[in-house]
């Protein structure tokens, strides 16, 4: 008899797990305050009643069980949303066993009911019952038996008294069965929740000479700056490189090559005499002025976030002291970057193979040393242009070191490198959101990002960087720039903005997607206060969703976005959920978010709600945000958003009142 392979699958099939990342190379992740769904496919053969429960282990070694219930009719998916507050890594399997006691009374429910086999089943019964210890179950068991009272009475008073309670809580079950144990990773809640401005320091309190040439700002005059980003209510301030800047092939304005003498060049061509990624811009200040600028921004309630770009402009001490960590061409001359037709001779990038333990090294070096003057955030440049398994270990020794660390990828790329970055370690990620504007994008990308690739992609939805400035804002208007913030603090956890949002500075360079007069390669002086005064800024608008996204829990999650129908193609509907168990504030927040996206017309439309997803009876209030109006609505309700005032609904629901219902 020819031999067999042992089973792969257990008694009671327990398949798809998830959370899950792809292929089970890292574990997938979530952030303090986060509500994980937990979900399995779980089966078995025939007709008898399963059971399905999730077994948490948490970062203190407290367990947990829950029960998971089903989701999607006859799909045999079952699902168990937690609420995860503690960082580190928590451990959980799923259990699926034969629910004997509900078996039996769905058989006892049908066969009394119809007087077939009355004996036979409350025999059945008496020996579930029999099973356990205690005065309820020998209350039950002489409820069975008692004669005196018809069979479905009997049922009744079993399946209503002690004995059934305590079976709910610890089910009468065989064929247990349980999953193999998997690790979810718990970080910080900065990790995945969060709202990010960007600003170059050098350009806060710059100003122009008589001579016509500028002063650059420093860590001091930029600090003055941090209480107007905390009013806005943002909680991360992005820095773009602070180091010593190269002389070689500097960019003069708007990426010419040719720069005027007092050009200050691109802060990513890093590296001069005065040091590399390791030292600050003489101009910005010293250490200690950097150290002042962090503490700062932490008394403003604002994390620096700094910029980890590994490249290096020909004067980096690197292209001396290691020439092997670049390519050389030909020639002999070292390859600068080039992003055809994209072209920066100002910049040479590392070259990862020929030295990749050195480069290591060095690299971990660096990190440590920002670590120590008070950095726990940082944005990569471009890590699509470095090896995976580079980061896989950087960010796996830092994590190992410094758990609190996050790492913000900038990976503009395909999306199979995109998702592999999350996946091996970063804790965010820049998206595709930047070039998603139709309704039809928006709704599939958003379904993407939090239901899709939510296990280990945390999508940072920037609504413009100094590189992207999308047709969509150069020539949408103010409305443009309300509708994609709105999207952007409502669509995920984690947004941002590029400095000169707010100023609605929507001029491109020519044929670019680029800001003219790019502050990348010149000084920027702007008139905050002017504007704010003139009615023109949208800092209000920005500290208002911000506002809400602190006041609304619903809008600090990123697995509970659904999306809606309307009638218009411009109109898009979407909202957020949190039941009342999972939130912090044990009330139900819900948010529901009606966006016309054509930044140039008014838009009158039915939308239409799933009110069996967002748990909500037939007639409810809502409450628009941002205006304060307030309507009764149900499944069905018309809407009119005008782009020029109006363009987005921003809708808290709750009850009806009395005098409403």
């Amino acid at each position: 008899m020819a031999e067999t392979s042992a089973p792969r699958i257990g008694r009671i099939p327990i398949r798809h797990l998830t959370p899950a990342s792809p292929e089970g190379l890292w574990a997938p992740k979530a952030y303090a305050g986060e509500v994980v769904p937990f979900g399995a496919t779980v089966f078995r053969e025939g007709h008898d009643v399963l059971g399905v429960r999730l077994l948490l282990t948490g970062p203190d070694g407290a367990q947990r069980t829950i029960p998971m219930l089903p989701v999607g009719k006859g799909k045999d998916r079952w699902e168990a949303l937690v609420r995860l507050d503690d960082v580190g890594d928590w451990r959980w399997s799923v259990r699926g066993y034969g629910d004997d006691w509900a078996t039996w009374l769905h058989t006892a429910e049908i066969k009394l009911a119809a007087d077939l086999d009355v004996d036979l089943v409350l025999l059945m019964g008496e020996e579930l019952l029999g099973r356990r210890k205690g005065k309820a179950f020998k209350d039950a068991l002489k409820t069975l038996r008692d004669v005196a009272l018809p069979p479905l009475e009997r049922l009744e008073r079993v399946r209503s008294g002690a004995a059934a309670q305590a079976i709910e809580a610890e089910p009468l079950a065989s064929l247990v069965t349980d999953s193999a144990e998997r690790t979810l990773r718990v970080e910080r809640d900065r990790a995945g929740l969060g709202s990010w401005y960007e600003f170059f320091p050098r350009s806060e309190g710059a100003r122009r000479q008589r001579d016509g040439s500028w002063k650059s700002g420093t860590f001091r005059t930029a600090a003055k700056r941090l209480p107007a980003v905390a009013a806005m209510g943002f909680d991360v301030l992005y820095l773009p490189p602070i180091h010593p800047i190269g002389t070689s092939h500097r960019k003069g304005p708007n990426n010419t090559l040719t720069p005027a003498a007092g050009d200050p060049g691109s802060p990513w061509a890093i590296g001069a005499p005065e040091g590399g990624h390791d030292a600050v811009h003489p101009d910005l200040g010293d250490l200690k002025d950097f150290r002042f600028f962090v503490k700062q921004a932490a008394a403003n309630g604002l994390e620096v976030a700094l910029d980890l770009a590994l490249q290096a402009s020909p004067d980096h001490p690197w292209v001396k002291e290691h020439p092997e960590w670049f390519t050389s061409r030909p020639d002999g001359s070292i390859a600068y970057a080039e992003n055809p037709p994209k072209k920066y001779q100002d910049i040479y990038p590392v070259n990862f193979d020929n030295d990749p333990e050195g480069i290591r090294v060095e690299v971990l070096r660096i990190v440590e040393h920002w670590i120590a003057q008070g950095v726990r955030i940082f944005r990569v440049d471009n890590p699509h242009t470095k090896p995976l398994d580079f980061w896989e270990w950087l960010l796996g020794v830092v994590h190992e070191r410094h758990p609190d660390v996050v790492f913000l990828a900038e990976a503009f790329t395909r999306p199979p490198m995109l998702h592999s970055l999350a996946q091996a370690g970063f804790q965010q990620s820049y998206t595709y959101f930047t070039w998603r504007n139709t309704k039809e994008e928006l709704e599939e990308y958003f379904t993407e990002l939090s239901r899709e690739s939510s296990d280990f992609l945390r999508p940072n939805l920037f609504v413009n960087t100094p590189d992207i400035l999308t047709e969509y804002l150069q020539f949408g208007g103010p409305a443009a720039y309300r509708i994609r913030a709105a999207l952007a603090a409502t669509g995920s956890p984690t947004w941002g903005v590029y400095a000169g949002y707010e100023l609605v500075e929507n001029v491109a360079r020519p044929g670019s997607e680029e800001n003219i007069d790019n502050e990348k390669y010149e000084y920027k002086q702007r008139d905050w206060a002017g504007a704010e005064a003139a009615g023109t800024s949208l800092a209000p608008y920005l500290a208002q969703l911000n506002a809400i996204r602190r006041e609304h829990p619903a809008l600090q999650q990123l697995r509970n976005l659904t999306v809606h129908w309307s009638d218009d193609d411009a109109v898009l509907v979407y909202s957020k959920h949190l039941a009342a168990e999972h939130s912090s504030t044990g009330t139900a927040d819900t948010i529901i978010v009606v966006a016309n996206v054509d930044p140039h017309s008014v838009r009158e439309t039915e939308v239409h709600l799933d009110l069996e997803a967002l748990g909500l009876p037939e007639r409810f209030t809502v409450t628009d945000l941002l205006t304060g109006d307030a309507w009764t609505w149900g499944e069905h309700n018309y809407v009119r958003l005008d782009a020029f005032h109006n363009p987005v609904h921003l809708l808290s629901v709750s009850a009806l009142t009395e005098d409403e219902s």
